[in-house]
């Protein structure tokens, strides 16, 4: 049975507004496990985003408990690498020196330069961007961006990949691609993997597990879906395959009958 990586533990989180107190998640309890891919589903501000910040360290919750590997989750760690919408690279320097930034901070006082750039050349290499290792974010596509900002958070050999809506500025073709490079990579990394997403196709073939999200304000877990489809997955194979659609109808049914009805 694989180990427990992340545990969440009766987590909310309130913000104080202009408007007074705003609780965006309440109660939620969720454990993530070694080699898993997770993704979190839910309407706009039903709180994913604020959900994946508190296992990034970025926030810290207003009650409950949040353990990475059985240590209490204090702030950011080079074990939780986040790889967010905007690519956030440097414009000033290369694809190279974008994500040799992250190895000299992670590996710097412990390895010498010249493992420092192997591992960034392996990072770039693992996401097809060897050849373009010299070009500056400017001289490349958006599709090509994210995947320097993929290697960037690769490179710092993460345990836990926290991904925010990844390929969600991006059109349809350059997602595809870059959702069947991921499966590629995780496979070849072992990684674990937490993603916040829209996209009910994307959620499936990329999860072992979907976490829905009821709607805001005080959202919650209201569903946990097993994806149990064999790995590799091949899209088109997918497309039309009975149990893929049994999933993506159980998650539509979730968003657009259960979530939309308590709502009105």
């Amino acid at each position: 049975m694989s180990k427990k990586i992340v545990q969440i533990e009766g987590v909310g989180q309130t913000f104080d507004t202009k408007s007074g107190r705003f609780t965006a998640l309440r109660d939620i309890h969720l454990d993530i496990l070694e080699g898993e891919c997770v993704s979190l589903i839910g309407h706009s501000g039903c709180g994913k985003s604020t959900l994946l910040n508190l296992i990034a360290g970025l926030t810290t919750p207003t009650q409950g408990v949040m353990l990475c590997d059985g240590r209490e989750i204090a702030g950011p760690g080079p074990e939780r690498a986040v790889v967010f919408q905007n690519h956030s690279l440097l414009p000033w320097l290369t694809c190279f020196d974008n994500v040799y930034l992250a190895v000299e901070r992670v590996f710097g006082a412990r390895e010498g330069k010249a493992k420092l750039k192997q591992r960034t050349h392996d990072a770039l290499a693992l996401v097809g961007l060897a050849h373009a290792e010299t070009k500056f974010p400017h001289e490349i596509s958006g599709g090509m961006k994210q995947r320097v900002g993929i290697a960037r958070a690769l490179s710092m050999a993460p345990r836990i990949l926290l991904m925010d809506e990844p390929f969600g500025a991006l059109d349809a073709l350059t997602r595809a691609n870059l959702q069947d490079e991921l499966m590629k990579i995780l496979a070849a990394t072992g990684a674990t993997v937490v993603m916040v997403t829209h996209d009910v196709d994307e959620a499936v073939l990329l999860s072992d597990r979907v976490v829905m999200l009821t709607n805001g304000p005080a959202a919650t877990i209201g569903e946990i879906l097993e994806v149990r489809l064999d790995r590799p997955r091949e899209r088109l194979a997918l497309a039309h395959d009975r149990q893929f659609a049994e999933y993506r109808a159980a998650i539509m049914e979730f968003l657009y009958q259960k979530q939309l009805r308590s709502a009105a």
